[in-house]
């Protein structure tokens, strides 16, 4: 399943549903918490795609990316709970913000959602929504 994944577009909808399922097995398999994590820039932020780019190049192999629009990305951060995808992506804005200093912004939100073995029903249509209209500023 994962070469499935890496070889997909990095906007392929099937990637999206893979990382989902890929969050499920972890969780119902092997008894490993999630983080799927909904990052959005606001309108018309030219700088949100390089702090996608910078979050990417940041993140581990295991963690997987998938570009929904311009303003909007899905992260799956394996192996972590909310709290910690979150002092993660927090570390990683400040991290940007410091190294570009001359960059207005960037005006990054981001929402989380845990998938762990008692989670339940793990999709794209449960958690999706979920990502979007938690998303705070950071």
């Amino acid at each position: 399943m994962e070469a499935q994944v890496q070889t997909m577009s990095p906007h392929d909808p099937r990637r999206l549903r893979e990382m989902m399922d890929r969050a499920a097995a972890l969780a119902h398999e092997h008894g490993l918490r999630s983080v799927v994590v909904g990052l959005t820039g606001f309108e018309g932020d030219p700088a949100f795609q390089e702090v996608v780019d910078y979050v990417e190049s940041a993140l581990r192999v295991d963690d997987s990316v998938f570009r929904m629009t311009r303003d909007r990305v899905v992260l799956l951060l394996t192996d972590v709970n909310a709290k910690q995808a979150t002092a993660i992506l927090e570390r990683l804005l400040g991290e940007y913000r410091e190294r570009f200093p001359q960059l207005t912004g960037p005006s990054v939100g981001f929402g989380t959602f845990e998938v762990g073995p008692d989670s339940g029903e793990v999709s794209v249509k449960r958690i999706l929504p979920t990502l979007f209209t938690t998303a705070k500023a950071h």
